[in-house]
């Protein structure tokens, strides 16, 4: 991301537990996953009991009334025996639920949707949900001030869902530790373009509505995914060894957008030679007009920028494909992991490109007025309101720089890429980064780094 600079569980649990009564002689006797899975900043995020592996989410939009119809097939493992499970889902009116095709007892609780199957779950068993709902959906404002959610735009619509605006329009499993593939179908009037994440596989007309339909095959954390309704400009190039590059721009946007859109395979090439192969099977950007959005968003294949975006967010945002999408957080409270890489690419890119080392950066952010670095350490946020702030982003490229100094180039230039190797499609936490980091540089003590750079209040004593 790039910012300007976002029922009580108990309850929801009770609920469902009473949905649940006791299960049969002879059965399984499971009872309600959790609602929330902790979060140290969002803990209603996320449910427990159960790992999605797929959602296909078919949609129906009509900007002029602001309408979405939507069906979403869940497919899920139980991690647990269940007599109920939670999806979190925000507004929109839920018309039915069937688990295996059999229909559902269902009932809502702030963003609780507790959903009994009519058969309790075994552990290990994958079963399918189909939701069908409707209605308008939200904008959620973040803590931080900023809006995400459902987007209104002059011609049509742009979901962003970091870290919670996801589901405002589909149902699911909305915290990063949870990903799975997605095939997302929307339905527009004619003349309108749907665009989202992966491969367009297909488009129809009938009936004065356009289908499009996306498939993103790669595990995707729930706050990725994105729909883009409007009129854009769709463009087709290749990237790196004939990787698919597809562009969506409102038609304003066009004349400012195409020199910077045109480096895309470039800077995708050097990204690669820096952080390893592209982990995703396309790429690209959406690019819609500055009043739509407030941010930038790494959305997972296919960036979203508020108007034509500078060379530096661009390579801030598909650095990210790397380190967010593919290596993604456990935790909110691991946001670090994101944009302290991604800000770390941007100096990078500079040094490489005839700008400022990446070490004359850091030095003017611990030398110059920047007392907004040191306001909490890289790794333990203050609040929910403040993971977008820069000690998250330009503090946490600072870590990497400290790394960079204790192991040299060579070795840190290995850790990148073996970081992102290790750690693809998956989920991490800063714990990790840090076993990470030691064992494949063994001989080198960290734990200053760690306590004064990653995890001290203030600014350390010494750059």
């Amino acid at each position: 991301m790039s910012r300007s600079l976002r029922l009580v569980p108990a309850v929801s649990a009770l609920l469902a537990l009473a949905l649940t009564g006791t299960a049969c002689d002879g059965g399984v006797h499971g009872t309600p996953g959790g609602s929330g899975v902790r979060d140290p900043y969002f803990p209603k995020a996320g449910n427990g009991g159960y790992d999605v592996g797929h959602y296909a989410l078919t949609l129906d939009y009509t900007p002029a009334s602001r309408h979405l119809t939507g069906t979403a097939v869940i497919t899920a493992r139980a991690t647990e025996d269940l007599s109920a499970f939670d999806l979190d889902l925000v507004g929109l009116r839920v018309e039915s639920v069937t688990v295996e095709g059999r229909k559902a007892r269902f009932s809502r609780a702030g963003q609780e949707l507790t959903v009994r199957p009519r058969d309790d779950l075994s552990e290990g068993e994958t079963f399918r949900t189909t939701v069908r709902y409707s209605g308008t959906p939200r904008t959620l404002t973040d803590p931080d001030g900023s809006a995400e959610g459902w987007l209104p735009t002059a011609d049509g619509a742009l979901g962003l869902g970091e870290p919670v605006g996801s589901m405002t329009w589909f149902p699911g499993d909305h915290h990063p530790s949870d990903k799975a593939a997605y095939d997302i179908t929307v339905t527009v009037p004619k003349g309108l373009q749907a665009v989202s994440n992966g491969e367009l596989t297909s488009r129809s007309t009938k009936g004065g509505r356009t289908t499009y339909a996306w498939h993103m095959a790669q595990p995707m954390a729930s706050y990725l995914a994105t729909v883009a309704v409007g009129h854009f400009t769709m463009t087709r190039t290749e990237g790196p060894h004939g990787l698919p590059v597809l562009t969506a721009v409102d038609p304003t946007q066009a004349k400012a957008s195409e020199k910077v859109l045109a480096k895309i395979p470039a800077i995708i090439k050097w990204e690669e030679y820096n952080f390893g192969p592209y982990p995703f099977s396309s790429t690209g950007a959406v690019v819609d007009r500055p009043e739509d959005a407030q941010y930038a968003l790494e959305t997972q294949t296919r960036p979203v920028f508020p108007g034509a975006p500078d060379t530096s967010t661009l390579v801030h945002e598909l650095a990210h494909q790397w380190y967010g999408d593919s290596v993604t957080p456990r935790s909110w409270r691991d946001m670090w992991l994101n944009e302290g890489f991604a800000t770390y690419a941007e100096w990078l890119y500079r040094e490489d490109f005839g700008g400022k080392s990446v070490q004359e950066t850091f030095d003017e952010y611990y030398e110059g007025d920047h007392e907004e670095v040191w306001a909490f350490p890289p790794a333990k946020p203050s609040s929910a309101a403040h993971i977008s702030d820069s000690p998250v982003y330009q503090r946490g490229a600072m870590v990497l720089q400290k790394i960079r100094q204790e192991i040299g180039d060579d070795a840190f230039w290995d850790l990148l890429k073996g970081w992102a190797a290790a750690h693809r499609h998956g989920s991490v936490s800063t714990a990790d980064f840090t076993a990470y980091v030691e064992k494949r540089a063994p001989g080198h003590d960290f734990r200053g780094i760690w306590r004064d750079w990653l995890y001290g209040d203030g600014k350390p004593a010494h750059p």
